[in-house]
């Protein structure tokens, strides 16, 4: 996470996760020239992407008729659009309107809606498998929280985070939009307090690790039912 995303400064009040989001793309804290909507290396860097991809395609793949999907923080969905011929219907979620204004214009495809929510507070449209990919990272517990609380109504989900190679103390608390818990040496695990998690089975998907060392993308799926 830049530094400049770190300083972030409170122009809205009152401030909140919207207006956080919105300010990081307004002022492209997450780096990009040529698109002022980027949502950082962590979704076009090749070596972290194309194998996550293939092991979200690949579970993807592994149902016949296909399930239906809904990423939950979708960006700039440079990601996404690569999941969307493996799902029978594909729904991408953000908290910023322009972005979702944007890439309604940029993508389209028969079985793929875009909607602007905030998916703390918001309801989430009903689908087999929920995506958060580097989502949870970026928000307080209190927002993990009422996240959390709705995802019962998902059969599979996907959870991906940057969290610290090898033992860390997991979820210490963050102020939503304000970088993420890695400058805290911490990262997000949803199985353990204050969070506790239930899932009827875990399996990892995917990790990778960065190449300047700092920490780990790590990708598990979580059946609930």
């Amino acid at each position: 996470m830049s530094e400049k995303n770190n300083r972030i400064m409170r122009t809205k009040k009152p401030w909140t996760t919207k207006a956080a989001m919105d300010q990081v793309y307004k002022e492209s804290f997450w780096g990009g020239t040529n698109d002022a909507f980027y949502s950082g290396d962590g979704s076009h860097c090749p070596e972290l992407v194309d194998p996550y991809v293939f092991a979200v395609a690949e579970f993807l793949n592994s149902f016949t008729p296909q399930i239906s999907v809904c990423d939950l923080g979708c960006g700039d969905f440079n990601v996404g659009n690569n999941l969307v011929k493996h799902t029978r219907k594909y729904v991408a979620v953000d908290i910023v309107d322009d972005l979702i204004n944007r890439n309604k214009e940029l993508f389209k495809t028969e079985n793929l809606k875009f909607q602007c929510l905030d998916i703390a507070t918001d309801d989430l449209p009903i689908a087999d498998c929920a995506i958060l990919r580097q989502v949870l990272q970026h928000l307080s517990n209190a927002e993990i929280h009422q996240i959390l609380s709705k995802l019962d109504a998902f059969k599979y989900v996907i959870i991906t985070e940057h969290i610290p190679d090898g033992a860390f103390i997991p979820n210490k608390d963050i102020i939503s939009g304000q970088g993420i818990r890695m400058k805290k040496k911490s990262g997000v695990d949803v199985l353990a307090s204050p969070f506790h998690f239930q899932a009827k089975e875990v399996k990892p998907l995917v990790s990778a690790a960065l190449n300047d060392g700092k920490g780990i993308i790590d990708t598990k799926l979580y059946v609930l039912f």
